[in-house]
């Protein structure tokens, strides 16, 4: 049985669904200007500079799903479903629109105070990603992004702002979305460009280590204004199977593993772990880390562990068995067992289960599922209705997985929140027809549509997983 207050709900960024882009005083981000097509994944991986909108290319971020004017709409929605937690972003740019003021955006504020307030009207508690895949291009065309250390000061005084204004309304804080991704979509992870010449995997170390210790210090100042104040790390996560038992194959499932946990051990146990730390030895990368970092990564590590689940991964040693599969920004090899989705991402609920008794074994600290779910392209019938059982499918075994994890393993999970609980855009590709919502958006890839909400068969769905508390699948 799950704890009576496991917190169900489901989870968004604002980049992806918010819009608003050039209203209440915001500036512009770098998730503004990563466009749909082709040129997307050149700009996600920081290959392709682009740091200003044109005419050539669509920008679905713009306006997205525009819940900047429909949250008392949608809150009213997951509020009907029975969530017990919304997870959200926060938008940079509207707190503080260039990144490296003194004051904060009052309007800004006032919309995020707001929106919390809506979800507490429902008894939705808020839980708050500070950082998903958001910098301002201000600080990346002026200081370099997140390879500056300056970034580590206007980061500060961006959480100390919420973490004053927001007290007694959220207590749920994650630090930075899946910080792992720095190392393989550094535009969006960091606001990171690439110049010719350039030494990347020290300017990817470096802004992660930067990451790290604002992380720390976030965590720090939270504890200080609030000792209610719960912070949580965020991990792109699924371990890698070795493809054979080869030992080889172990091995470099063994070390894909670690490039992950890399971020989560120094958030959890507060110091670089000896295999990172051989590593930049061996790759003479200097992050630049100071007496003074070790003391508040050591003395501010997080209270829980949160990640996204999606699916496994598989690794080989062999260059002729590395033909990956589609989908995800972390490539793998196809997996025999397993199905895949339309996207190419492999279905593995078991995975799920192996993935938090990994984590829960190496820290020993609550976990929370902040993002999982199925992009399917949906189909509206005659009567406007999306009959979806291949995403209650897919829900509903992975449900299973981290009931029996939390029943039969005894992990502690404080709860879970399927991505894109309302349909949104895609983070990866652009795309609007990658929906993995309970709630249908009209809106199409191309960004036209009436921007309709409506409930798709998994909306009563999962209203009665939660009014189970997990016990009516």
């Amino acid at each position: 049985m799950l704890d009576k207050n496991f917190l169900w709900g489901g989870a968004t960024a604002a980049n992806q669904c918010e819009g608003g882009y050039n209203e209440g005083g915001r500036g512009l981000a770098n998730v503004d200007v990563t466009p749909h097509g082709k040129d997307r994944y050149p700009v996600l991986a920081g290959k392709m500079k682009m740091l200003e909108l044109d005419d050539e290319h669509y920008y679905p971020a713009l306006k997205s799903i525009d819940m900047y004017h429909h949250f008392r709409e949608d809150i009213k929605l997951f509020g009907e479903m029975g969530f017990k937690t919304y997870r959200l972003s926060i938008g940079w740019t509207r707190i503080f629109p260039k990144g490296d003021e003194l004051e904060p955006n009052e309007e800004g504020l006032k919309f995020y105070e707001e929106l919390f307030k809506e979800c507490h009207k429902y008894g939705i508690e808020p839980l708050v990603t500070i950082t998903h895949f958001d910098c301002p291009i201000h600080l990346i065309k002026e200081y370099g992004g997140w390879r500056n250390r300056k970034l580590i000061e206007f980061y500060q005084r961006l959480v100390t702002v919420l973490f004053n204004r927001y007290k007694g309304l959220v207590k749920y804080w994650l630090t930075f979305n899946e910080i792992n991704m720095i190392l393989h979509a550094p535009f969006i992870g960091g606001g990171i460009v690439f110049e010719e010449g350039d030494n990347e995997a020290q300017i990817k170390f470096t802004a992660a280590h930067n990451q790290l210790v604002a992380s720390a210090y976030a965590t720090k100042i939270a504890h200080e204004i609030d000792p209610n104040n719960k912070v949580g790390c965020m991990l792109a996560a699924g371990n890698y199977y070795p493809y054979t038992c080869h030992p080889e194959d172990v091995f470099k499932a063994m070390n894909l593993d670690r490039e992950n946990y890399f971020f989560i051990d120094v958030q959890s146990r507060g110091e670089y772990p000896k295999y990172a730390l051989k590593q930049l030895e061996r790759e003479k990368i200097d992050v630049g880390m100071t007496e003074e970092d070790k003391k508040v990564l050591k003395e501010n590590t997080v209270d829980f562990i949160s990640f996204s689940y999606y699916s496994s991964r598989t690794a080989s040693a062999d260059p002729e068995v590395n033909k990956t599969t589609a989908g995800n920004i972390f490539a793998s090899i196809k997996n025999p067992y397993l199905k895949a989705s339309e996207w190419g991402w492999q279905i593995d609920p078991l995975g799920l289960r192996i993935t938090m008794n990994m984590l829960y074994d190496r820290y020993q600290k609550p976990l929370f599922i902040v993002e999982n779910g199925l992009g399917a392209k949906d189909v509206l019938t005659e009567n406007g209705e999306v009959i979806d059982d291949y995403r209650i499918d897919y829900l509903r075994a992975h449900i299973k997985s981290f009931m029996d994890a939390v029943e039969l393993d005894g992990i502690e999970l404080w709860g879970y929140t399927p991505w894109g609980c309302i349909d949104l855009v895609s983070a990866g590709t652009g795309e609007m027809s990658k929906r993995y919502g309970f709630i249908y958006v009209d809106r199409d890839d191309a960004g036209n549509g009436s921007l309709k909400r409506s409930k798709k068969k998994s909306f009563t769905w999962y209203k009665n997983v939660i009014s189970s508390n997990g016990e009516n699948l």
